[in-house]
């Protein structure tokens, strides 16, 4: 007869995020695993596959949650300017707020994995292609609006305006302090003012 599990993929999967963000894929030992997720070595191959199908499983339901809620907050927006304003408020404060200095696991992963790992780098992708497909839709609106600047293309935009979020993303590794935040947000956002 079948054992059956013990444990909540849901909640070890959301374990796995945790430990994977803070330590990396290469910093995590499967006894990291073990101990963090609270499961068994067995329990956890079983259930999970290796130490890659873990990070993998763990990277499209950060992607699936993270760019999932942005995707839908900028397409639902009424005001395209201060769902805008607020993305990058909220990035800043996050950053400001990172006293690991964790910075974003898709940034962090990025970094470290998307240049030599196809699967992951295939996940990177669709994450950057939806949220630069939704700024544009955003941008786009906005443009029709009369809000913001047609100087550059909607597409252009959108690029620039992720690339700055991820640079948020990036510097909160090093602490940067709010200052620099905010200076980088208001020159990332007046290139969208008429």
């Amino acid at each position: 007869m079948a054992r059956t599990k013990e444990f909540d993929e849901e909640v070890v999967l959301n374990k796995a995020v945790d430990l994977f963000w803070y330590k990396g894929f290469n910093g995590t030992s499967a006894q990291d695993l073990v101990d963090e997720l609270g499961i068994s070595r067995s329990s956890l191959y079983d259930t999970f596959g290796d130490k890659h199908a873990i990070f993998i499983k763990s990277l499209q339901r950060y992607c699936k949650k993270l760019a999932g809620s942005m995707v839908a907050f900028i397409d639902q927006s009424e005001n395209v300017e201060a769902t805008i304003k607020h993305i990058f408020k909220v990035a800043s404060a996050e950053a400001v707020e990172d006293k690991l200095a964790k910075g974003c696991f898709m940034v962090n992963t990025i970094i470290e994995l998307a240049p030599h790992d196809k699967d992951v780098a295939a996940i990177v992708k669709q994450y950057i292609l939806d949220i630069e497909n939704a700024l544009c839709r955003a941008i786009e609106k906005g443009q029709d609006l009369g809000v913001f600047s047609k100087r550059q293309t909607a597409q252009s935009l959108a690029r620039f305006l992720f690339n700055n979020l991820s640079g948020i993303r990036v510097a909160s590794k090093s602490g940067t302090d709010a200052k620099v935040y905010d200076d980088v947000v208001g020159v990332a956002l007046s290139v969208l003012i008429l």
